[in-house]
């Protein structure tokens, strides 16, 4: 027993050296105990994974390998699917595609349509407006001979404005797109639907746009948008801030998109115009941009861009409201504005 060799306590048939049916403790040569034979092998890893691999519910598209497919015909059906599906001429959502779905035998819900859409390379698109349709073969030789001449009269210190109209804007407790800071749960109440009223009518800014100076003018119209109202507004604007600022100018340059009041096909507009210029005693020089390129037109991002911005979310109750919001227009670059409220009546049986 005091040997240098361990004795081994066996756990079953009372039998010693090991030889039970079990492990046991075994005594180290120093008499400690360790747990487990000597010879035991390594036990095996533990994993969080309960279900064998493979086992559990298979997806839809192994249980049901046409449903891809049957699905991606409905989302497009010119090119994939039969181009009088019924989905062609109602709105595709989920629900919708699967109710398609589950009438083709294709059991599946509006959830797994979204997953299986997301999966295919599919996501929620609006329309983009990039096609600008046919274009004269000359337009890039009309903007270039645009930018010479507003460059030269510039050098030469004459005045160059850009003018157009705003889109019109309803006069009263209307709502207006947008939001303001308000106390929560407090928003400005508007009126449901949006017509005229009567008596009120509607607002109509034209502006005048000083290139040089970045400076605007609006008139605002309380009737129609005729020629006549468009030259009345650029003589305001001359009398009240271009006579100042071009004390020696002989010539004005109006740059113009190719409708509306001003557009290139209208009598009325060169009739204004000469009348305009008589009155004046300035040579006017102007320059229609070239079809669908309105957006071109400095007016429209340098100063009525930042009024529609000024005046976001804001009813416009009053004309007075209006000729407020737009005199306070200002930007980074230092533009403002200087409104006029014009009650013109316009005749329209001119031609």
């Amino acid at each position: 027993m005091g040997g240098g060799r361990g004795l081994g306590l066996g756990t079953g048939r009372g039998q010693c050296g090991g030889g039970g049916d079990g492990p046991g403790p075994q005594y180290d040569h120093g008499g400690g105990a360790r747990s487990g034979p000597a010879t035991s092998e390594p036990r095996a890893t533990v994993t969080l994974r309960i279900r064998a691999p493979g086992g559990g519910r298979k997806p839809l598209t192994e249980t049901d390998p046409h449903l891809l497919a049957a699905l991606e015909a409905l989302v497009d059906p010119a090119t994939r699917g039969h181009p009088e599906s019924p989905l062609r001429w109602t709105c595709k959502s989920t629900a919708a595609l699967a109710e398609a779905l589950q009438r083709q035998q294709h059991p599946v819900s509006d959830r797994t349509v979204a997953t299986l859409l997301k999966a295919a390379g599919y996501s929620l698109q609006a329309n983009r407006k990039t096609r600008e349709g046919s274009s004269h073969e000359d337009r890039n030789a009309q903007f270039e001979h645009i930018n010479r001449r507003v460059l030269a009269l510039q050098r030469q210190g004459e005045p160059v404005v850009s003018i157009d109209t705003k889109k019109k804007e309803l006069v009263g407790e209307f709502k207006n797109l947008g939001q303001e800071w308000e106390p929560t749960g407090t928003p400005v109440p508007v009126k449901v639907h949006d017509f005229p009223e009567k008596g009120v009518g509607k607002a109509i800014p034209y502006g005048v746009y000083d290139l040089a100076s970045n400076e605007g003018w609006v008139s605002v119209g309380i009737d129609h948008d005729t020629a006549e109202f468009a030259a009345a507004s650029i003589r305001r604007w001359w009398q009240e801030m271009g006579a100042e600022r071009f004390p020696r100018a002989t010539k004005l340059m109006i740059t113009a998109d190719g409708g509306g009041s001003n557009g290139t096909r209208n009598r009325l507009w060169k009739v204004a115009l000469q009348a305009l210029a008589d009155a004046l005693g300035l040579r006017l020089e102007v320059c229609h941009f070239p079809p669908g390129t309105s957006k071109w037109n400095k007016i429209e991002h340098r100063l009525f861009s930042f009024i529609t911005k000024n005046w976001r979310g804001r009813p416009l109750t009053s004309y007075q409201v209006i000729v407020n919001l737009i005199a306070h227009t200002t930007t980074k670059a230092g533009c403002g504005c200087a409104p006029r409220w014009t009650p013109m009546s316009m005749r329209l049986e001119l031609k």
